[in-house]
């Protein structure tokens, strides 16, 4: 099943799961430490409270809103809109499109680290993605596979964003572990491709 796909079906856990790992993996750019999100994955745990996600929501507002100012750098400005565009409240209906928007903007913060996005061709873009990676989140390469003609860096993302939401449609709530493994993955590294272009400038 394609990414597209398994947000479209994903249920209201699976969907915050999906957008929160997102921005878990992309938090390094926010300043944050690796423990800054864990009262959010908390919240989705099975018999925490209804209003324990807008809660701690709040609290992680409060924790990384002034971690880091961007100057200027795109990579952060979509990492940030992850974080403030989090609907407070825990609905399908509020939190798929954040999930799409966030599976989108982690896959554009890959392409930005890899040096990708400087050699797009605007007329071969589908939205806000190059028609190859459009192309492969919808399941749709002309090869049959998910990451035809996608780079490395953003084809791991691709798979990671898809493994957390199957582990979550095969496992429901127990698959939170499995999915924060993913995001942690993920984290380590998206903080050496951070590390690698911070070396690439000096």
């Amino acid at each position: 099943m394609s990414l597209v796909e398994l947000i479209a079906q994903a249920d209201e856990r699976g969907l915050a799961v999906s957008g929160l790992a997102c921005l878990d993996r992309c938090v390094p750019l926010l300043g944050g430490d690796d423990e800054v999100l864990r009262p959010l994955w908390a919240s989705l745990a099975e018999g925490a409270g209804p209003d324990d996600w807008a809660g701690r929501l709040e609290e992680v507002r409060g924790k990384l809103g002034a971690a880091a100012d961007g100057d200027g750098d795109e990579a952060v400005a979509l990492a940030r809109r992850m974080l403030t565009t989090a609907p407070a409240r825990r609905s399908a209906a509020e939190l798929r499109p954040w999930a799409d928007a966030c599976s989108v903007a982690a896959l554009r913060i890959h392409r930005l680290l890899d040096g990708a996005a400087a050699r797009d061709d605007e007329a071969d873009q589908v939205g806000d993605l190059p028609r190859a990676l459009h192309a492969a989140r919808a399941g749709e390469s002309p090869a049959g596979g998910r990451t035809e003609g996608v780079s490395p860096l953003v084809a791991a993302e691709l798979r990671r964003q898809v493994a957390v939401l199957e582990r979550l449609s095969a496992h429901g709530p127990t698959g939170l572990r499995g999915a924060l493994e993913v995001a942690t993955e993920g984290r380590r590294v998206l903080r050496a491709a951070v590390s690698r272009r911070s070396r690439r400038k000096d």
